[in-house]
């Protein structure tokens, strides 16, 4: 995996902004990347795997590092605690520290004092550690599905910073998922699954394709299905609809729309507030016009398993395998 970092600065205007290389990193992750932003910073954290030739996996070590856009300079964060498996990382802003969740990860990092610390164990949390979909409430981590290997899950879990525990989130009416697709709307995380097992039979009509988790009352209750398979991309959340793929949902009334055509199918997305933005695909979405736009082209390849944040003003876009083809 190659590591390129660049930014794109967006204008107000469609099609303008201009995209800029940042400086070399510290770290060269190579594997379970996953950053957020703080406000001042871009926080990266991911994972150094070092191979042998036959590709199997010499050692593995966590490392993380942050960007500051205004200063342009990146500084080295304190080594993280113990690696996880050959599975993914998530992580989430809490307004004070980076979550960072993986399976045999558990860590929170204070930009204050420069400091990581290790997440509690809980029993809630020795069947599967890691999960598919994880959301910020603004009190709450909480982690829902995922899978491997054959397994897919239909439970969930949420952690509580400040009274630092755990806690089992109600059973849901769900299918499991190892990559299932939602977002939290400020009162519930609306959750969209697929329609077949890992192995590729349908699951039972009677386990929902979509349901809404209020962690308010633990409670889930039943939404519309998705009128199509969502893919493995992200959704987020418009302050009225979930964009998810080529369809938008409303809570509101339980209903779907389908949005104008773009080729934007398991293309990540970054959302800034006012526009969805799929960089690989030079496209950004306007939900309150409906419309699409085109911007800047990015100056590297198409990439995949980069990470992106918005800051109020840019696209950071960094890491990835450069020249990866994208499957439409």
């Amino acid at each position: 995996m190659r590591t390129v970092a660049v930014a794109l600065l967006v204008a107000t205007l469609p099609g303008s902004g201009t995209w800029r290389p940042l400086p070399a990193a510290p770290i060269a992750p190579n594997a379970a990347l996953t950053s957020v932003w703080t406000g001042k910073e871009m926080l990266v954290f991911g994972r150094q795997e070092r191979r042998a030739q036959d590709g199997a996996v010499l050692e593995r070590t966590n490392v993380a590092a942050a960007y500051n856009p205004a200063t342009h300079t990146w500084r080295r964060l304190p080594s993280p605690g113990p690696t996880g498996s050959f599975l993914g990382y998530s992580a989430a802003w809490t307004g004070r520290e980076m979550l960072v969740w993986g399976q045999g990860t558990r860590e929170a990092f204070d930009p204050r004092t420069n400091r990581w610390r290790r997440l509690p164990n809980s029993r809630l949390l020795s069947i599967h550690d890691g999960f598919g979909l994880v959301a910020w409430t603004g009190r709450e981590l909480i982690g829902w599905g995922g899978g491997c290997c054959g397994d897919a899950f239909s439970d969930g879990v949420a952690y509580d910073p400040a009274a630092n525990r755990w806690r089992a989130v109600a059973r849901s009416p769900l299918a499991g998922s190892q990559h299932p697709v939602g977002a939290w709307t400020g009162r519930e995380l609306v959750v969209f699954v697929g329609g077949v097992d890992p192995d590729g039979h349908p699951w039972p009509a009677r386990l929902a394709r979509a349901a809404a988790y209020d962690p308010g009352t633990n409670t889930w209750r039943r939404i519309a299905a998705a009128p199509a398979d969502l893919g493995a991309g992200n959704a987020v959340w418009d302050g009225r609809e979930v964009l998810a793929g080529r369809f938008a949902f409303d809570p509101a009334t339980n209903r779907w729309r389908q949005l104008p055509v773009a080729d934007t199918n398991r293309a990540a997305a970054v959302w800034t507030r006012t526009r969805l933005i799929f960089w690989m695909r030079g496209l950004a979405y306007d939900p309150h016009t409906n419309r699409w736009s085109h911007i800047s082209p990015a100056p590297l390849p198409q990439r995949r398993e980069s990470t992106a944040v918005w800051t109020g003003r840019a696209l950071i876009v960094w890491n990835g395998s450069a020249g990866a083809a994208l499957t439409p």
